[in-house]
């Protein structure tokens, strides 16, 4: 096959209400010739299919889905203002005015007054013909899906339920029949429904993406849609505007709400030089806003992306449900034909007693409440995460935070700031301030591009700097430089010992220092210490409270993973209460320490910046990126990304993993259990064809909404 006549086409797929039949429909495309692969993600709605452009046409496609009775429009991916133009088309057409529905209804006023017809003895020809329209009406849709799975070679569900009305019919029980298809067909409509509810995760991000902004180009303003907004242009975005497209402030100054990328809770400013991000909101001023990425490439994009792919993804306890249902259903349906055959031939029973049993088996057989279980729970957690600034790229990952009992920080960017700060001016002599030290360190180091030296500039802010220079610097010392005449030095102990100069009063404020975590900077001149300028990384805001809550969630083992040295490393572990902390260690050094810990623990996270740290985070059972609003390459490499620099979050996250597993678990073992019931009852004919189809229909809906929970704030 030529690669060049390759395509790749994704359809919205409408109406889709069960996970088996949703599986239906992609082995019926994976079978067209010309097909080299198709995967339907039942959560986002969508089918991806790869094919030969020269063997078959979208048309084709089309019309083998359209034969399930479920709706196809072809998707343009890369483009996020189409992609919210067909979703909108989804949202926006009222839920009793789409076919299945107004299907439902029509059936459900015939069986009404059929019912009426039986009630007032009716003649019985009238009867029979209202409850045949009922079944022709209210099984159309039915039986064109099961018709067109048989063509592929597919027994599904919808043709089960053809038998089962014909055969109720066959033997007289019009009336049965009639509820039966009313009751699936209402089911089918009311499941379709509720799938839609929980696919609003994805769609609420769609519908942050604003569909064209006003944009200056070349001194003229106009209004564009998105897709025609290039790299370059400016933004003008006004108070109370979503912003449209990722880019940097070059003018204004306003406060921006991020909650949709990063999950805060509060407004960020923004001025000129800060990133903001398309789907945020502009609240007070107004903001120009040079463009730095396409639609399709923006963080809003890729967290679109991420959360569809996400969903698709199926935790272990998913993949297990689908290969039980797998031989279920044929179990089943073998059994349906030794319950018709076995007791009349070998037992003299009645041979419309057991084919009547029989067609009651095939009904209650359906597995859709089962199959649905799992990933109604997952798609409402994903999305319930994603709200909060947390991009969950699976469902394994979700159910595997719960199971975690040890996690490993990063220390720099991580639980701390990664930018060092001036924490102490401590004056060593008597003619001089605290101030008079910063002042003469920062107009020496305002020439050197040291982190160390940076961070002494920026605290001395817009301060009037006296003049320098001959400046030099002292590599792996510090650095020197003229001030007023004199060589005025500033660096670390080791330099001014080289110097000559006597250290035996000043070693004792230097080691206390150093003791704190911090790294000591002296200033000097003409063989007299001023005073000692001391620097650290700071912890973050949410650095201790996030140790508590992981330790309160159940982990037992919280260790700090470091290059620092074992001074500074000690520090911070006592500052955090952590268990342990590990200096001075390689980016192999520490994927080295996660398998050790993954030996002794069982589950390891790994919380990292998802760059340095992308050993260990591969190595980790689940990995975990911080602050990469916007960093592609953390999003890539982490199976877990914060947003924000929120780590309190991953106590969150452990609680969700935890509730959903146990609403998988309580939804599995409702719908097996009530399953087990009905097909004993139906051996001792307890159980009848409407009474099946309602508790078949009754218990995937309830195994629907109490997945659905998962959408609301956790408690």
């Amino acid at each position: 096959m030529d690669n060049d006549s390759l395509m790749k086409s994704t359809f919205l797929v409408t109406g889709l209400d069960c996970a088996d039949c949703a599986a239906k429909v992609e082995k019926a495309v994976q079978r067209l010739n010309g097909v080299t692969g198709a995967q339907l993600n039942f959560a986002a709605a969508k089918l991806k299919v790869t094919y030969d452009k020269t063997i078959l046409s979208i048309e084709e496609i089309t019309q083998v889905i359209t034969g399930f009775g479920y709706g196809a429009s072809l998707v343009k991916d890369g483009q996020l203002g189409s992609k919210v133009a067909e979703q909108a088309a989804v949202t926006e057409q009222v839920w009793w005015q789409k076919p299945r529905m107004l299907s439902t209804i029509a059936s459900g006023l015939l069986l009404g007054a059929a019912m009426i017809a039986d009630y007032t003895d009716a003649p019985a020809r009238l009867q029979i013909v209202l409850y045949a329209l009922t079944m022709l009406v209210g099984g159309y849709p039915v039986a064109k899906s099961g018709f067109t799975a048989l063509k592929s070679m597919i027994l599904d569900t919808n043709f089960l339920m053809v038998i089962a009305v014909i055969g109720a019919a066959a033997i007289g029980e019009w009336s049965e029949g009639a509820t039966v298809v009313f009751l699936f067909s209402l089911g089918n409509a009311l499941q379709a429904y509720t799938m839609d509810r929980t696919r609003d995760s994805i769609r609420s991000l769609m519908d942050l993406a604003p569909r064209e902004a006003l944009i200056r180009r070349q001194g003229e303003e106009l209004r564009l849609p998105v897709e025609e907004i290039m790299i370059g242009d400016v933004l003008v975005v006004k108070p109370g505007e979503r912003i449209a497209m990722d880019g940097q402030v070059i003018s204004g100054f306003s406060t921006v709400n991020q909650a949709a990328i990063t999950g805060e809770s509060m407004p960020v400013e923004k001025q000129t030089g800060d990133g903001v991000y398309a789907g945020t909101v502009n609240e007070q001023g107004a903001l120009e806003v040079v463009v730095m990425k396409l639609a399709e490439d923006s963080t809003l994009a890729t967290i679109m992306h991420l959360v569809e792919e996400a969903q698709a993804e199926k935790a272990p306890m998913q993949q297990l449900v689908d290969v039980f249902a797998k031989y279920y259903t044929p179990a089943v349906i073998l059994a349906a034909i030794g319950l018709t055959i076995i007791p009349p031939l070998l037992f003299q029973g009645s041979f419309d007693i057991w084919f009547y049993r029989a067609l009651v088996l095939l009904v209650i057989s359906c597995p859709c409440a089962l199959v649905i279980s799992t990933p109604v729970s997952i798609v409402s957690a994903i999305g319930n995460a994603s709200r909060h600034g947390v991009l969950i790229k699976g469902g394994a990952y979700l159910e595997q935070m719960g199971k975690i009992r040890a996690v490993a920080f990063d220390k720099t960017g991580t639980l701390t700031y990664g930018k060092p700060q001036v924490t102490d001016i401590i004056p060593l002599a008597v003619a001089y301030e605290p101030q008079q030290i910063l002042v003469m360190a920062a107009a020496v180091e305002t020439w050197s591009e040291h982190p160390l030296a940076q961070a002494i500039v920026t605290h001395a802010g817009e301060q009037a700097l006296p003049p320098v220079s001959n400046f030099k610097a002292l590599l792996g010392r510090g650095a020197q430089a003229d001030i007023e005449g004199r060589t005025v030095y500033v660096g670390n102990i080791r330099m001014f010992k080289e110097l000559g100069y006597p250290l035996a009063v000043q070693e004792n404020s230097v080691a206390a220092l150093e003791q704190q975590g911090k790294t000591v900077m002296l200033v000097g001149s003409d063989g007299e210490i001023y005073g000692a300028i001391a620097v650290a990384d700071t912890l973050r805001d949410n650095s201790r409270e996030a140790v508590a809550t992981i330790k309160a969630a159940g982990v037992e083992q919280v260790i700090m993973l470091t290059g620092d040295n074992e001074r500074v490393a000690n520090a911070i572990a006592g500052k955090l209460n952590l268990d342990a902390a590990y200096s001075e260690l390689l980016p192999e050094d520490k994927a080295g320490t996660l398998k050790k810990l993954a030996g002794q623990y069982g589950s390891v996270a790994m919380v990292g910046d998802g760059v340095n740290d992308a050993p260990a985070l591969a190595i980790a059972d689940v990995g975990i990126a911080m602050g990469v609003a916007g960093s592609d390459t953390a999003l890539e490499t982490a199976d877990i990304a914060l947003m924000s620099d929120d780590l309190g979050k991953l106590a969150y996250v452990m609680q969700l993993s935890r509730k959903t597993v146990q609403i998988i678990k309580q939804n599995i073992s409702f719908s097996l259990g009530l399953k087990l019931l009905f097909v004993f009852g139906t051996f001792f004919g307890f159980v009848n064809l409407w009474l099946a189809v309602l508790a078949d229909t009754g218990a995937a809906l309830l195994v629907t909404l109490n997945g659905m929970r998962l959408v609301r704030e956790l408690k």
